[in-house]
């Protein structure tokens, strides 16, 4: 699939998120429960979210161009992390209402019919965070996968506010309600440092999973065991959908041209071929010239 079509998951969270937050705004209005003012607040963080998300989805479809020769995938990494500013920000919101809720507690009212409808919000995030977690994933998309984890944060926080709101109206504690939505801001300030610090290491240059370097070292090693070749200088990076991955490779010094290339074509293609979305950079050096050893460090910069 193009990136450009993964926008329409991006619609899909935008739809759930409206849905979502008439139905759970609906059950607070019901039953003036603050635990389930939290989950509707945390819903309306959902919508800006999923807008925020399509905007960058549409920014990183972007082919590139002269000002950015690498794409604009890194637009991805924005999105999460504004995503996780605002998540941030309706924990403080939560807070403050529960917190003087704890100290003014109110009875709640029509709660058996509040929570059926709050149980088919969470029935709507749970469905739509699968499909975007499920496409995130299958089209490495941090975007996607950030926003389907977003909604399944939502998910879990919502049965804990029914479970919460139900055990208020069976024991008649008030204070439980206000004590749940305090639990809802603890949990999704989690979830939002989380995806915070993944936007931050995106924007970083971190490496590529050790997994998927355990995968290149071991084209490399192939080639090492049968062509009699070495390498050095393996650097990663990772910008969302693209890992870009450069190394040198040392062959012998009586090979010509036209042979140094070919292995360097093979040896991208196999690359290529483990790694989706890998941008293969190889450098060609002779064994036989000392200074082809020089240049193992992975800062190079003189000075």
């Amino acid at each position: 699939m193009k990136r450009e079509n993964l926008t329409r998951f991006a619609w899909l969270s935008i739809f759930a998120a409206v849905v979502t937050i008439g139905l759970k705004a609906g059950a607070y209005l019901l039953t003036g429960s603050v635990g389930l003012l939290s989950d509707a607040l945390e819903s309306l963080i959902n919508l800006a979210a999923a807008v925020i998300a399509l905007m960058m989805l549409k920014l990183a479809a972007r082919p590139p161009d002269e000002e950015h020769a690498f794409g604009h995938d890194k637009a991805e990494y924005f999105a999460s992390g504004i995503e996780g500013t605002l998540i941030l920000l309706a924990a403080v919101g939560i807070s403050w209402t529960a917190t003087f809720r704890l100290f003014h507690p109110q009875p709640l009212e029509q709660v058996n019919l509040g929570l059926i409808i709050s149980a088919a919000a969470t029935a709507v995030n749970l469905i739509v965070g699968q499909i975007l977690i499920r496409a995130g994933r299958q089209h490495r998309s941090i975007t996607l996968e950030a926003d389907g984890k977003h909604l399944m944060t939502d998910v879990g926080t919502s049965v804990g506010v029914v479970v919460g709101v139900w055990a208020v109206s069976v024991t008649g504690w008030l204070i439980l309600d206000p004590l749940v939505a305090l639990l809802v801001a603890a949990n999704i300030i989690w979830s939002g440092v989380q995806l915070m610090r993944r936007s931050a290491l995106g924007l970083m240059d971190t490496a590529v999973s050790s997994e998927k370097q355990k995968s290149i070292r071991s084209v490399l090693d192939r080639f090492v065991q049968k062509r009699g070749i070495e390498y050095h200088a393996l650097r990663t990076r990772r910008a969302a959908a693209r890992s870009f991955i450069s190394v040198h490779i040392l062959v012998p010094g009586k090979w010509t041209v036209h042979q140094g290339h070919e292995l360097l074509e093979e040896i991208e293609a196999e690359i290529r071929r483990d790694i989706g979305g890998a941008i293969v950079f190889t450098h060609l050096e002779s064994l036989d010239d000392p200074a082809s050893w020089e240049d193992i460090e992975l800062d190079r910069i003189e000075g």
